[in-house]
Order: C-alpha cells, then structure tokens, then sequence
C-alpha cells in the first residue's frame, strides 16, 4: 500500500495520524508520554480526573500566549496528577513513559482565544511528603516542538518552602498559582507562556 493509499483510507476511518513533535528543553524522562494515548480529536475543555474520582473538585483553566503576549490557538496542553492519596493510580497502558503518569491524564486544545480548562480534583502530597502537591504540564506546539513546563503548585500548601519555591525554573511562566474554594469547588489558573526558558526553544 502506497502512502497515498494509507492516508486515503486512514481519513475515510476518521483516525488522525499524529506526528510526533521532537522534544526540546531536555533533560526529560517520560516526555514521550505526551503522545501515548493522544486522542485524534481534542477540545478546549475536558476531564482529567474522572467527576467520580474521589477529591476536592477543581478548576485548572488558563490561557496559552504566544512571545508577544497574545493568546494562541491550537496549541496541545497535556497534564497528569495524583490522587487524592499523593499516588498516580494504574491506568489502562501497561508500558511505556505514559503507564508512569497514571489514570489521571488528559489533553486540551487552546481555543481563539487562546484558553484551555481541565476539571479535576486537587491532587494530595506524595505519602513521604517530600515535595508539595503539583501537577505535571506539558505543551505541543504542533508542527514545531513538545516540552515540559514547570508543575503547577499552590500558594497555600505548607511544603511550598521558600526554598522551594528559589528552585523553580520558570518554565513556560510562572507555576505557583492562588487556589482559591468557591461553591464547594477550587478553581487555579496558571497562564502558559510558549518556549519561555526553555532550553533548545527556537521559537514555532
């Protein structure tokens, strides 16, 4: 089968090929994972932690900027966390970088204007307590580059020392974010601020 071919009746069964962006802002373990899983068709809006995960709900919305501050739209924002325990509960694929990120993962597309939003749960501390609790970010530039960002934090939480807070690289913009509790709900947001510090980063 010619490629012609291959790409004719991949379209007629409305799967989408996904390239795989080459990774930049190295060192980083598991950044393939990005692409593990990767649904065909993404939305501004979705799910990372099921609504029947157990959990404080939570809010993580923002918007994607380009190098000159204005919004972007298309651009692939993928996170995973832990549980309410502080642990990454086993997910459906078995090997891979993405069986190290858990059940607790999901895509968003940015939209015009330039949002993306993932309904979640606060995720807990890890059970030895040795970092505060975070979510892992990541975002693809299609058609140019993936990367890793800096987690998400929240400014309340006792483990965000100021010595750990000395240790952020800044990675896409700032990811110590106010987590504030409205009608039983936490809502964060953290803007993403494309290649900002990023190692490698040549502009897309």
């Amino acid at each position: 089968m010619t490629t012609a071919q291959l790409l004719v009746l991949t379209v007629g069964l409305g799967v989408c090929l996904h390239a795989q962006e080459p990774i930049v802002g190295r060192p980083c373990e598991g950044c393939e994972a990005v692409f593990e899983g990767l649904p065909s068709s993404l939305t501004a809006t979705t799910r990372l932690a099921p609504a029947s995960e157990r959990g404080d709900a939570m809010t993580l919305t923002g918007r994607v900027l380009g190098a000159d501050g204005r919004p972007r739209a298309g651009v692939v924002v993928y996170a995973y966390q832990t549980n309410t325990a502080g642990v990454y509960p086993p997910s459906s694929l078995r090997t891979g970088a993405a069986a190290r990120h858990g059940a607790l993962r999901g895509w968003a597309l940015s939209g015009s204007d330039g949002r993306y939003t993932f309904e979640t749960i606060r995720p807990g501390t890890y059970p030895a307590r040795d970092a505060p609790a975070h979510i892992h970010m990541h975002v693809i530039e299609r058609g140019c580059a993936t990367y890793y960002i800096d987690d998400v934090m929240f400014d309340d939480d006792p483990l965000l020392t100021p010595a750990v807070r000395r240790t952020q690289a800044m990675r896409g913009g700032p990811g110590i974010v106010a987590a504030t509790r409205a009608s039983g709900r936490w809502m964060a947001t953290r803007d993403i601020h494309l290649g900002r510090n990023i190692p490698g980063h040549g502009g897309c």
